[in-house]
């Protein structure tokens, strides 16, 4: 997306926008616009459709809503907001939380909770123009997301983005096995692979501050940080900002990226987290490869781990 059509986005009356709801916010719409007599339209792969004065309402399986027409101001903020939502937003957001707007750093992480695949950080660098397009297409931290696929699809909508800075930092799992002997924490490996990335990021786009979700006390990140005089700000649900919300979602399908690759080399499917499903097909990959591959494919410093080779 250019930067010209970026601009005239925000400055141009919306005529568009685009929000994923929850299954209750969902119903609650397709009630209102029955109630008040909306014509219902078919739209391929919709949940539902319908035609309004001066509005369209089109809702897909993943949450997904796409509302449009001349009037679509006007519905978000006397109709989606008050009565579906209950959440104001629209033409809001830069004045309660103008620090999404300036350009700053969003970084995020994806599969710390996973036994298989990487631990992949992402560092993604934006500015105003670029939160705004992403705020109407409804974009969503990747905890929020309802598929792997909707992860891919806002991947896309954030690398095509002009003049967006995306950098992700990993290590293959033996690599990773070492590294988190060396540093003998997960937090410290997490901080040093959070720092990789971000200083990759600042030596293509420099910005003076940055957001990252809170995940330890302290300032691990600054520790192994190369770049001087930055920002770096931590809180919980960090999420909530845009940039780190895209950041979030590029870690996430990097990381799906990775566990597919590592499936076709194990030559079965493996699946995500670390429960019984999880110990399941470890077993099997020792039966099938040996024990000694096992972190070849793995996080071996899982408690997982201990259940598997020792049944402890």
């Amino acid at each position: 997306m250019a930067k010209k059509s970026l601009e005239d986005a925000v400055n141009k009356p919306k005529t568009i926008y685009t929000i994923t709801l929850e299954e209750s916010q969902i119903k609650a719409l397709e009630t209102w616009c029955d109630h008040h007599a909306w014509e219902f339209y078919h739209v391929d792969y919709a949940r539902f459709a319908f035609r309004g004065d001066g509005v369209n309402v089109v809702a897909y399986p993943s949450g997904k809503v796409v509302i449009q027409g001349k009037k679509t101001e006007s519905f978000v903020t006397y109709v989606l907001e008050p009565e579906i939502t209950r959440k104001p937003q629209w033409g809001l957001e830069k004045i309660h939380r103008p620090e999404w707007f300036v350009p700053h750093a969003g970084m995020d992480e994806s599969g710390k909770g996973d036994f298989f695949g990487p631990l992949v950080t992402a560092c993604v660098i934006a500015d105003g123009p670029m939160v705004d397009a992403w705020m109407q297409s409804g974009l969503r931290e990747s905890k929020k997301l309802g598929s792997d696929l909707t992860v891919f699809k806002m991947e896309q909508w954030v690398r095509r983005t002009h003049g967006v800075v995306v950098e992700i930092a990993f290590a293959g799992m033996e690599k990773y096995n070492a590294l988190y002997k060396k540093f003998g924490n997960l937090n410290e490996l997490l901080a040093w692979l959070h720092a990789k990335s971000l200083d990759n990021a600042l030596k293509k786009r420099w910005v003076s501050e940055g957001l990252l979700d809170q995940f330890a006390k302290g300032k691990l990140v600054q520790k192994y940080l190369e770049s001087t005089n930055f920002n770096l700000k931590q809180r919980v649900r960090a999420e909530e900002d845009p940039v780190v919300a895209a950041a979030s979602v590029v870690a996430r399908a990097e990381y799906l990226r990775q566990l597919k690759k590592l499936s076709d080399e194990a030559g079965m499917p493996l699946p995500k987290g670390a429960g019984p499903r999880v110990q399941e097909t470890a077993h099997t990959l020792i039966e099938n490869l040996g024990q000694e591959r096992l972190g070849c494919f793995a996080k071996l410093h899982f408690k997982t781990t201990d259940k598997i080779v020792n049944g402890s």
